[in-house]
């Protein structure tokens, strides 16, 4: 299992937003990761659905959060670049960090590969992704012997490790 989590590419789906096509925010994910697939990018595996608070707090609606295992020939920087491409497809437009949103694709790991990425090009493994339980716990779900490319630290040790106050909820 550890040689196989280390081959494997993630990607974090979220959303808190409805979408004037598309409606809620679990139906307009589930349409997003059905859209990578005409991009060179098969979903192999969805982990458990979650609902979180938002991170920063803040008063917006929860988010509804999944992560997705995936497989592609594409590069890392070919990965963000089509993640990126259905997001604009279904209209996000990135105005202020942590803004709600009606889609969100970010790339998590893509198979332990560290790079520190310049605009456009993929930053691994995900910055910010040790300190999200709305990443942590649907990535456990699927890679339970998963560790962190930089640090080393197994998933269930960055579980324990997170900051107080993040409510993350399986559906």
């Amino acid at each position: 299992m550890e040689s196989t989590t280390r081959r494997s590419i993630f990607i974090g789906a979220g959303a808190n937003l409805a979408h004037p096509d598309y409606g809620r925010p679990r139906a307009t994910l589930e349409a997003a990761l059905r859209d990578l697939g005409r991009r060179e990018v098969q979903i192999h595996r969805i982990s458990p659905w979650y609902r979180s608070a938002p991170v920063p707090a803040s008063d917006q609606p929860w988010y509804v959060n999944t992560v997705a295992e995936v497989r592609t020939d594409l590069t890392a920087d070919g990965l963000l670049a089509a993640l990126h491409a259905v997001e604009q497809a279904f209209g996000r437009v990135r105005t202020v960090a942590n803004a709600a949103r009606a889609i969100d694709l970010d790339l998590l790991d893509f198979r332990g590969e560290i790079a520190v990425g310049e605009p456009g090009r993929a930053n691994l493994p995900h910055p910010r992704m040790a300190g999200r339980a709305f990443v942590l716990m649907p990535l456990a779900d699927l890679a339970p012997r998963w560790r962190h490319p930089v640090t080393g630290e197994r998933i269930d040790a960055l579980l324990r490790a997170l900051p107080p106050g993040q409510s993350t909820q399986r559906m």
